[in-house]
């Protein structure tokens, strides 16, 4: 008998919900639900952030159709919300001091329109103040978060452009193929990285990057550096990275049924051009649906001095696809349909410049993503369920026209996550399972499954947190995974182990909150890079990597100023690399540790936001510094990072500003072969964007990238080791040179 699969019992479920709920009267169902809602009372923990995020989670908590124009919130921001309210109260607490209110329509629909105040003696008429606290979530340089608002500002094209405000993130290859993540210098490798929480586990090339996407897609974007919970999933030795696409009532404005967008940009430097279109609708009352078409081709572009830079020209295309569904009032279903491909010339190895040994050949990169994620957010406190089934799958190929001819990748993931979270006394308990599978694939056009390995990990996990008094709270959890892996030869490798970890939040004062957190995180063997799986073994005895993190920090928020910082601590015991020279072989080279501080400060006057940031980091192998030459797929050294933004909105048409990025040098670093110097560097950039209407039916943006056009090499690149006899060619793409945008949208 053929046992059933995780994944199939979870698609089974959805399934007979939606069975369920199609053979229910319609509008029976939205006025029960309506009425229903309104009514009801919640418990509610949502944490402070941009006024638009902590309403479109409340009207998900609430199980009610809250629909707004975004241009309504822009700039503002909550202090969160937490306790029991219905969700009028809730609103209402939400909207406190915005100078909005939330009113609910005959059809059970509920949305914000401004507050008007009675006509004075004088017969004009005022409006209710407006007060900001101090998230700043719309500036550009807001530590942990990227939202889409930023990168509509700087028309975001690729990875670089989406963390350029971040301090604690660094983006290195110079183009699209090339570029990787580094999170406080540790490589996204050993982070979890996910898309609207489909894990990206696996990787093809270990000179190309493993994830690429279509910032307009992007709705947030969350870090977590170093110290992360039980819920973060598997394997996040170094942090996580969540990345949330857009749903269709974003796009929606307030009793609309239909619209679309439509955006062309022109880039000067690689004199490229991307067209992107997305159409959005209800289908009925439950019902929404986006789909997105987007497509970017572009020439080698050019750096600070002028140099034409090989092999970075590209062409892209991206379809996305989402339909969400209210089964319920209280239950939602999402369906999602993802597919980014980027193909052009490329050196046999990307993540290096052209030379006589490393040649432009015909390179292909492809990924492709289902998800369902399913949420029953019951009136009962305590459930509160999760479920979340994804296969995700990534083909590469490269075609070495003078060599061994076309050689292919495949990378599969398929899996789950469900969880549920129940609040009672002064606890929100959040427990659940996840599974994944992956599979690796490789080998030339005749037998393209030549080498292969498969792996599964599964994982419990128990989260809680706690109000311990009214201004102390504690959270603390724990997740139990197990590792099994096959690789190419047919070892069979496995290890398991727990992750807790303990965190404490005091307020001080209102304004003044103490943090503190320590988490530990396991990771088993994984399947190896697929082009190396032919070359390289896995070394016996191959033991899990272990990680330690701790933070202690503060944050200060006024209604104009923020204010905060934390020193931090990520160890990487048992560290799996595959250390230069032979035999090729994967083994613990050794402890891997980041450590180092960070500060953030942001003040906002009227119409001004002003945010600056600072990062030191010292990352170090053993007694070494990691470069990027010979420590690939473990981190690379940065210095002293500075991130800054000025964002002034001249008024409702007219909106500009700045963003900088400045690193400090490293003189005489040490490496395995020899010394390299990382020389510093300072990049601006700025943006203007016009509605003629006020409103978004007509936008003009305008930037310049690199404003000075520096000549140089990001610190998140592989140094340059030219200098060094036998190494001509080991060095990274020189970032892009000053670069115009222009951009034009309709929203119809």
């Amino acid at each position: 008998m053929t046992q059933d699969h995780p994944c199939r019992r979870t698609l089974i479920g959805v399934a007979v919900a939606l069975a369920v709920c199609a053979g229910l009267p319609p509008a029976a169902l939205a006025d029960a639900a309506a009425s229903s809602a309104a009514s009801a009372r919640k418990k509610y923990d949502i944490g402070p952030g941009s006024l638009e995020n902590a309403l479109n989670r409340f009207g998900r908590e609430a199980g009610i159709l809250l629909a707004f124009p975004s241009e309504l919130v822009s700039g503002l921001n909550s202090a969160g919300l937490r306790g029991t309210y219905t969700p009028q109260e809730g609103l209402d607490r939400l909207l406190d001091g915005s100078g909005l209110e939330g009113f609910r329509d005959a059809a059970g629909k509920y949305g914000l329109r401004r507050v008007v105040r009675a006509p004075t003696a004088a017969g004009e008429t005022t409006l209710a103040p407006v007060r900001v606290t101090a998230g700043l979530a719309g500036s550009a340089a807001t530590p942990g978060r990227v939202n889409a608002r930023t990168l509509q500002r700087h028309a975001a094209n690729d990875l670089e452009d989406i963390f350029a405000g971040q301090p604690e993130v660094a983006v290195g290859g110079g183009h699209g193929i090339a570029q990787k993540i580094f999170v406080r210098g540790i490589e996204d490798t050993l982070v979890s990285v996910s898309i609207d929480g489909t894990v990206q586990g696996n990787r093809a090339f270990h000179h190309a990057g493993r994830l690429q996407l279509e910032p307009e897609l992007i709705s947030r974007v969350e870090i977590m550096p170093g110290v992360v919970d039980a819920t973060a999933g598997p394997g996040a030795l170094g942090g996580a990275v969540r990345f949330i696409t857009k749903d269709p009532e974003e796009l929606l404005r307030q009793g609309e049924r239909a619209g679309a967008l439509v955006k062309a940009e022109y880039t000067s430097n690689a004199e490229g051009y991307k067209a992107h279109t997305t159409v959005f609708g209800r289908l009925g009352e439950q019902w929404s649906a986006m789909a997105s078409l987007t497509h970017q081709d572009q020439t080698d572009y050019r750096d600070g001095g002028g140099k034409r830079v090989y092999s970075t020209g590209a062409e892209q295309d991206s379809n996305f696809f989402k339909v969400v569904g209210k089964l319920t009032r209280e239950q939602t279903l999402r369906l999602t349909y993802d597919r980014h491909q980027n193909e052009g010339m490329r050196n046999q190895r990307p993540q290096w410049v052209r030379s006589s040994w490393n040649k432009a050949y015909p390179m292909n990169s492809e990924r492709q993503t289902w998800n369902a994620g399913y949420t029953w957010k019951s009136d009962n406190p305590l459930i509160d369920l999760a479920a979340n089934v994804y296969q995700t799958r990534t083909d590469f190929e490269q075609d070495i026209t003078d060599r061994w001819g076309l050689y292919l990748a495949q990378m599969e993931s398929r899996g789950f996550d469900l969880r549920n979270t129940s609040s009672f006394a002064n606890h929100r308990l959040t427990y659940g399972a996840d599974y994944r599978k992956d599979k690796v694939n490789a080998g030339s056009r005749a037998n393209p499954h030549e080498e292969n390995g498969h792996g599964k990990v599964r994982g419990v996990f128990v989260q809680d947190r706690i109000q311990l008094a009214e201004p102390l709270h504690m959270d603390i959890g724990v997740r139990h995974d197990r590792y099994e892996v096959v690789d190419d030869s047919g070892k069979r490798l496995t290890a398991s182990g727990y992750s807790p970890n303990i965190g404490f939040s005091y307020a001080l004062t209102p304004e003044l909150l103490l943090l503190a957190g320590h988490s530990r995180s396991l990771r088993g063997p994984g399947n190896m890079d697929a082009f190396k799986m032919s070359v390289a073994t896995n070394a016996p005895g191959l033991k899990a990597e272990k990680a330690r993190s701790n933070e202690v920090g503060f944050e200060y928020e006024a209604p104009r100023l923020r204010f905060g910082g934390k020193v931090y601590q990520t160890r990487i015991d048992n560290a799996i690399a595959d250390p230069l020279g032979n035999p090729n072989r994967y083994e613990n080279v050794g402890r891997l540790e980041s450590r180092g501080f960070v500060l953030h400060t942001g003040y906002r006057l009227e119409r001004v936001s002003m945010a600056v940031n600072f990062h030191r980091n010292l990352l170090r192998l053993n007694d070494d510094i990691p470069n990027g030459y010979a420590n690939n797929g473990l981190g690379i050294s940065q210095d002293n990072t500075v991130t800054a933004s000025l964002d002034y909105a001249l008024n409702d048409r007219l909106e500009m500003g700045w963003q900088g990025r400045f690193v400090r040098g490293i003189d005489d670093q040490r490496t395995s072969v020899g010394r390299v110097d990382k020389p510093g560097y300072g990049v601006h950039d700025v943006y203007a964007r016009w509605r003629p209407t006020g409103r978004d039916d007509y936008t003009v943006t305008i930037g310049i990238r690199n404003l000075f056009d520096k000549d140089y090499l990001d610190h998140a690149t592989t140094e340059d080791f030219q200098h060094i006899p036998g190494y001509e060619g080991v060095v990274g793409s020189r970032e892009p040179g000053r670069e115009f945008r222009i951009g034009l949208s309709a929203r119809f």
